[in-house]
């Protein structure tokens, strides 16, 4: 027959340490964890420096030869006579055209001698061109004066007076070489001379618009 059990004796000394166990086998990768909110853009960076210059690229295939543009047809003429012509005020000779479209422009041009001779005091005669009766107004009018005083009683020149005029329509035009008085100067005292021994012209050509 058993006896009773004893009581519990005291712990006793702890024992030396044991040595380190091997390390365990590498665990199974976890599932890949929900992705995060996009942070805030950045400061732009600095611009770098320019890279080398890439080689030439491949010459391109030549182009279709355009259509023929529209060539200006030439329209021009003259008008020339040889008289002596006295008078003051009024039209010297007409030269008709007849001009081919209405965008473009006339070249007007008179060359010959022209002359104002002074009774006493000073003179002043105009020569112009008017158009179907009319002065230029595209943009101004197209004019020459000659002035004269009784110290210079015969300044008999070969002079030249030209401008273009624009805005005169397509059809028969009338250019007129016209004199008249000068402005402030109306006196009668005096004679206009248009011509003299050499001939005298009027040139007429279509040219293009200007360019505004």
């Amino acid at each position: 027959m058993n006896g009773e059990k004893g009581l519990v004796g005291d712990a006793g000394a702890q024992g030396i340490k044991g040595e380190e166990g091997r390390k365990g086998e590498k665990g199974i990768k976890g599932e890949r964890g929900l992705v995060g909110d996009v942070g805030s853009k950045g400061n732009a960076g600095k611009i770098g420096p320019q890279g080398p210059q890439g080689p030439r690229g491949i010459k391109g295939e030549t182009g279709r030869k355009g259509e023929k543009g529209e060539a200006m047809t030439l329209n021009w003429k003259q008008c020339v006579w040889n008289r002596y012509d006295h008078k003051d005020s009024s039209l010297i000779q007409n030269c008709n055209f007849r001009k081919l479209d209405s965008n473009s422009a006339l070249h007007v041009a008179y060359a010959g001698n022209l002359r104002v001779k002074c009774s006493s005091g000073e003179c002043c005669s105009r020569w112009y061109f008017t158009f179907n009766g009319n002065e230029c107004s595209g943009p101004m009018t197209i004019e020459g004066v000659v002035y004269g005083n009784p110290a210079n009683d015969n300044p008999l020149r070969h002079r030249q007076i030209e401008g273009y005029c624009e805005n005169i329509p397509a059809g028969q035009v009338t250019i007129g070489f016209n004199i008249g008085y000068c402005n402030k100067f109306t006196s009668t005292t005096y004679n206009g001379y248009t011509g003299w021994i050499s001939v005298s012209r009027i040139m007429i050509a279509k040219v293009p618009p200007s360019q505004k």
